[in-house]
């Protein structure tokens, strides 16, 4: 890690990302309901979902915002402590302002990750973009860091590690888990 890019992890209180692409591998998957109707679900990596309970650990919050409305990411933010869940938005800049009112944090202690063209506006808004290595060219160029891993393939539990290690907690994991 950079020193530039420690500097901007250590100071995020709230993480932000797009759902699919980053939660996910981007694939939508329809599986009839009990009513016969279709239903779209999603694939999440378990590896990110136990990184994002940490980051709650250490008073980071975390959140989505996505174009979709999905039951299974209201499911999955319940599942991971998720403070922020706003969905059906294409049009994230009055999203990121609104946040950005209701959680008093500033800017500059935001990250967001997200993978394609609807996220630079509000990558362009916060202290940390991030673009997942499946992410778009243009995304990636707007991006401060970019994950090694995919989305819905590590990429969230890699953006949660970098944090807790810039934010001197990484250590503190492994003692719980008895790693040396």
């Amino acid at each position: 890690m950079t020193p530039e890019i420690r500097a901007r992890a250590a100071k995020i209180k709230l993480l932000l990302m797009d759902v699919d692409g980053v939660l996910t591998d981007g694939h939508l998957i329809n599986v009839p309901g009990p009513d016969g109707k279709m239903v779209e679900t999603k694939l999440f990596d378990s590896q990110d979902g136990i990184a994002l309970r940490w980051l709650t650990w250490f008073d980071i919050q975390t959140g989505v915002i996505s174009g979709r409305l999905s039951p299974a990411t209201e499911e999955r933010a319940r599942q991971v402590g998720m403070t922020y869940l706003y969905q059906g938005h294409h049009e994230k800049i009055p999203i990121i302002e609104e946040i950005l009112a209701k959680s008093k944090i500033a800017p500059q202690q935001i990250a967001y990750a997200g993978d394609d063209l609807t996220d630079v506006v509000v990558m362009r808004r916060v202290g940390f973009s991030i673009a997942t290595a499946n992410a778009r060219q243009e995304v990636k160029a707007a991006a401060h860091y970019i994950t090694s891993a995919a989305g819905g393939s590590g990429a969230v539990r890699e953006i949660c590690e970098l944090l807790l290690e810039a934010q001197g907690h990484w250590q503190d994991i492994l003692r719980k888990y008895e790693i040396s």
